[in-house]
């Protein structure tokens, strides 16, 4: 509402005291409430016609006249004009009331007026009004809401007779402002005193008690209380209500993989699912790499339920579609993008973006990045880190300089996308350049991440030793990651010294990962330290650690096919092993040597190759052969590392067949074609 409104407030229409009366019936203050929601056109036509029914209807000596504008203006969130109309009012020396105060609190909450909220204050006091419940709630909530966490306690310990308002507002301010535990107390003592009855009516926990009450369960940690909580809900019948029930399966979903399955429980047992309940399990399912339970919710979403996607659905769908790498639903949920007119959604159209690069299209990605009329700083990020990832790192500076003289300012993220293509692509000097300037040039501190990548770029480049006085230099606790990839990069250029420091710290901030112990054996395989190979396995077994057993998964006609290492349970694992046979016959002739240095020291070289030969990436590029027309491209996912043995053999097969492979592995994505790979053989 513009402030011109109030000269018209001001001009007043005494003309018709014949009126007052009447205003205060229930007639009357409809007219008045509904002429107070349409206050805030901007049409002039409009405000002649609104002005002209002011004039002739509404009293502004009348208190509930202002009331009315106040509460209106406040709903539509137009506070600052709220806090001039009572301005307004008082300056014409009326009283306010006990309707004036709360929306015009809750104004001062909306825009954090600390000063106009502690005036207000002042002005309940003079009028009587500082012991209202409901005035004192509103006054709860702006102090929470301003920091003023002290206050809001004070207050709320003053209040003679409290209602569930006021509970709440202290519940959830607790929870706002990161006291979790003090939320949890306080919902204690409030059950004790619902069971007492010290209110001034009937004291009963609502859902919006309840939804803050949950919400704080996932930040404070106290073994069974989420569980509590949750029984409290079934016994009060708050199972039922959409937002409890949504709160519930957020706060599950934070507790890991145990989590996961009671959040779909929950979400199985709603009575109710509004389009926040799919976008929770959908998201929940994507997050934890249950990509096939994120299609299925979905399919649902749209087939079976009263719930409508929108652009939160299909951005959280299309990151399981990135983690699943399966190329046929993203196309499928483009569709549903494109049908939806959603493709100028920035934030859905950065998802497409990311869900193409990550399902090795990446030049698909970039098409729909051109063709996207509006893009943010997550837009470039994600064309970076695609082409990054896909060993494109001249695509990747060229977009990143684009994004500059386009006046998109970097971010965190993007610096790291930026680093990690320099390291997968060796461009030492660019990404030193990049990590040295990032601060100075963009106000972005290096974090872990940028850390990480500029050790991975100097191992990888053979400066271990560099790579090692980076490390010491840092401000923050080295994470796992970076000793990772040191370690990596002593397996590449044989340092068994900097690789034993390494494994130490990663022993030490993870134990139970057992990439890190096999890491350490390959180290000691190739130097030959075959007692240190033992001791590694004998180290591992002792912790109980088992080798996760790596897989490769091909999709072929909407149909997901994995295979193991020496897989033999595929209906076509004859036919497979045939084909392998004659193809291995044919990569003799080209000139391939098996690479069996550091398969395991107790097996004959005949046994080596054999347990290469069986490798899960083979046989699914075997399958993917055996299964497509020539010329089709074959994607392939591995869970593990390619190995360099595997690697390659796919670049020899591109050459013979003469086929296209994607594999896309832990770290990266490998384009093969006639024989070469686009990483250059540097990863």
């Amino acid at each position: 509402m513009s402030s011109h409104i109030y000269i018209y407030i001001q001009e007043g229409i005494d003309k018709c005291n014949e009126m007052r009366e009447w205003m205060k019936t229930p007639s009357g203050k409809a007219l008045v409430s509904s002429l107070s929601r349409h206050f805030h056109t901007d049409s002039y036509s409009d405000r002649q016609n609104l002005t002209t029914l002011f004039n002739k209807y509404v009293d502004k000596t009348n208190v509930f006249s202002w009331n009315s504008v106040i509460a209106d203006l406040a709903r539509s969130g137009d506070s600052v004009e709220a806090l001039r109309a009572f301005d307004s009012m008082r300056k014409l020396s009326l009283s306010p009331n006990r309707s004036t105060f709360p929306c015009t609190i809750k104004a001062c909450s909306s825009l954090l007026d600390l000063f106009s909220g502690k005036q207000t204050h002042q002005q309940a006091i003079v009028f009587g009004y500082q012991s209202d419940v409901f005035v004192s709630s509103a006054l709860i909530d702006m102090y929470f809401k301003c920091g003023e966490i002290r206050d809001a306690r004070i207050l709320f310990d003053e209040i003679p007779l409290r209602n569930i308002v006021s509970w709440t507002s202290m519940i959830t301010g607790y929870v706002q402002n990161g006291n979790a535990l003090g939320a949890i107390s306080l919902f204690k003592e409030f059950l004790t005193d619902e069971k007492e009855g010290c209110a001034d009516d009937a004291l009963s926990v609502d859902s919006v008690a309840m939804v803050s009450t949950i919400s704080a369960c996932s930040r404070v940690i106290a073994k069974g209380l989420t569980e509590s909580v949750h029984g409290f809900v079934i016994k009060r019948g708050f199972d039922e209500d959409a937002s409890v029930g949504n709160t519930l399966l957020d706060v599950y979903a934070k507790g890991g993989e145990g989590g996961v399955v009671v959040a779909k429980k929950v979400f199985d047992e709603m009575a109710e699912k509004d389009n926040i309940s799919y976008n929770s399990i959908i998201k929940v399912f994507a997050q934890n790499g249950l990509s096939s339970e994120a299609f299925e919710a979905f399919r649902k979403m749209v087939m079976d339920s009263d719930a409508s996607f929108n652009s939160i659905t299909l951005s959280t769908v299309l990151l399981a579609v990135s983690h699943s790498g399966t190329l046929r639903h993203g196309k499928s949920i483009h569709d549903q993008v494109i049908k939806t007119g959603l493709e100028d959604d920035v934030i859905v159209g950065t998802a497409i973006i990311d869900m193409y690069c990550k399902c090795g299209r990446v030049e698909t990605a970039r098409k729909a990045f051109d063709l996207m009329k509006v893009k943010n700083v997550r837009s470039w990020t994600a064309l970076i880190a695609g082409y990054g990832m896909h060993g494109r790192a001249s695509e990747a500076l060229d977009v990143f300089y684009r994004m500059i003289n386009a006046g998109v300012k970097p971010n965190y993220i993007t610096f790291v996308s930026v680093l990690a293509a320099c390291s997968h692509a060796g461009l030492l000097d660019e990404g030193s350049l990049w990590f040295n300037t990032m601060k100075d040039k963009f106000g972005v501190e290096p974090g872990l991440e940028h850390y990480g990548c500029m050790v991975d770029l100097l191992g990888r480049a053979g400066h271990l030793q560099k790579a090692w006085e980076l490390i010491e230099t840092m401000k923050m606790r080295p994470d796992s990651v970076i000793w990772s990839s040191l370690l990596g990069a002593c397996r590449t250029h044989k340092n068994v010294e900097l690789a034993e420091i390494s494994a130490n710290h990663l022993f030490e901030l993870d134990p139970k990962n057992c990439g890190y112990y096999m890491l350490l054996s390959h180290i000691y395989a190739d130097a030959g330290r075959w007692k240190d190979v033992e001791r590694v396995r004998i180290l591992m077994k002792d912790r109980g650690l088992v080798k996760p057993p790596g897989f490769s998964l091909i999709e072929l006609k909407g149909e997901i096919h994995v295979f193991l290492v020496g897989d033999q349970e595929h209906p076509q694992s004859e036919g497979i092993y045939k084909f392998l046979k004659e193809m291995d016959r044919k990569l003799q002739e080209a000139g391939y040597v098996s690479n069996t240095a550091s398969v395991c020291h107790d097996v004959d070289e005949e046994e080596k190759e054999m347990a290469l030969r069986v490798h899960s990436e083979k046989l699914a590029v075997a399958f993917g052969i055996m299964n497509t027309v020539p010329g089709e491209m074959i994607h392939v996912i591995k869970n593990l590392r390619v190995c360099s043995d595997c690697h390659n053999v796919v670049k020899l097969i591109s050459r013979i067949v003469d086929r296209q492979f994607v594999v896309r592995d832990s770290k990266r994505f490998h384009h093969f074609k006639d024989g070469f790979c686009s990483c250059g053989d540097y990863w």
